[in-house]
């Protein structure tokens, strides 16, 4: 087997008409980015690194919505509700029962509340024959409720456990995600924690990917386009939105988890309509039916964001929205799918111009 045939078996479960980078020329880019992420730490320090991987937890909870409303169709403000649910999980477990292996179970722990949380919201829902916007109103209206409820648990009747929920101050002195047990265990900080982030949101993109490629994919994408003819087909659309949409809630939990582990902290104001609009913004503007869309604009505007909050400015939040209408007007598909059309022109026009040359006669 050629090495040109074993790298195109490597990647073909990745490739497919739902995704943006099917080529060799994009796996080798996106493999020299990916080594430049991961020596990003070594080159600008751990502080840096520290810094950066709020970005990578951000693009994890940007492609739980990525999935859910690009692939299947289904405008959810309630990503941030999952999000919210599993880092305040976290925070108690790890709290209550302190130890390197309490804090390691307490992920899949927590990713485990989001799922349920994502499931049974997503049951009513579907199977209550709700659909369009009012799923968008109600995933706004269970994220409200819960930043409603969370920001008046101060005092010491709201405690779970030895832990106070702490109302608007919410739970400090959350540990670092921990594995290992006893002296082998090894908590994730700084540049480790960076790390650790990059290959969770590298896994989280490629089995997205996988899945939106493959057969499953297929009837999300169909649902999405005509929910009544994919029925039709024999499809089961309900079960086909119940699932994505759970599937999306753990995304969204297991970024609540690294968000919290990164922070140490947890509070309801990521319960709050700013927060739950952001991931809406990061969507659109990098393209709702992209994952690498996603993910790019993710970590731009985060970093774009957190520049223009770093130097004082009181306009990040306008400056962002800004961005989300000429989005919106002038690029409506998103950005990285606009830079892919406009990549495939140039290259039709070059290979036109070069057949007419070779063709012209002597």
């Amino acid at each position: 087997m050629g090495l040109g045939t074993f790298f195109d078996r490597l990647v073909e479960p990745f490739e497919g008409p739902n995704t943006i980078g099917n080529s060799r020329p994009f796996w080798i880019g996106f493999a020299i980015v990916l080594v430049g992420l991961f020596g990003y730490p070594i080159g600008f320090g751990a502080y840096a690194a520290s810094s950066a991987a709020l970005y990578l937890v951000y693009a994890i909870l940007a492609l739980s919505l990525s999935v859910v409303w690009g692939y299947t169709g289904i405008l959810s403000f309630g990503q941030v509700a999952f999000f919210g649910v599993a880092g305040y999980s976290f925070g108690l477990i790890s709290l209550n029962l302190s130890s390197a292996l309490t804090t390691m179970l307490a992920l899949p722990a927590a990713v485990l509340l989001a799922t349920v949380a994502a499931f049974v919201l997503g049951y009513f829902m579907f199977y209550g024959d709700v659909r369009d916007v009012y799923v968008t109103i109600l995933t706004l209206v269970v994220t409200l409720v819960l930043n409603t409820f969370m920001a008046q648990t101060a005092g010491s009747k709201w405690t779970v456990g030895t832990i106070q929920l702490g109302g608007f101050n919410g739970i400090p002195a959350i540990p670092n995600l921990t594995f290992g047990v006893g002296g082998t265990a090894i908590a994730l900080d700084d540049a480790m924690f960076y790390w650790f982030t990059l290959v969770v949101l590298l896994v989280v993109y490629l089995g997205l990917r996988a899945l939106v490629n493959g057969r499953f994919g297929y009837a999300m994408v169909a649902a999405r386009e005509d929910e009544d003819r994919t029925a039709m087909l024999g499809y089961d659309v309900r079960r086909i939105k119940l699932l994505v949409f759970a599937l999306g809630g753990a995304i969204a939990g297991l970024s609540g988890v690294l968000y919290a582990s990164w922070g140490n902290y947890i509070s309801p104001t990521i319960f709050g309509i700013t927060f739950a609009s952001i991931p809406v913004v990061w969507v659109t503007v990098g393209g709702r039916r992209s994952l690498l869309g996603a993910v790019v604009a993710t970590v731009g505007l985060e970093w774009f964001r957190q520049q223009l909050s770093a130097s004082g400015s009181q306009y990040a939040m306008i400056v962002v929205g800004v961005i989300l209408l000429v989005a919106i007007l002038f690029i409506p598909e998103g950005i990285v799918p606009r830079v892919k059309n406009i990549v495939l022109a140039a290259r039709n026009r070059f290979q036109t111009t070069g057949d007419s040359v070779e063709g012209t006669p002597e």
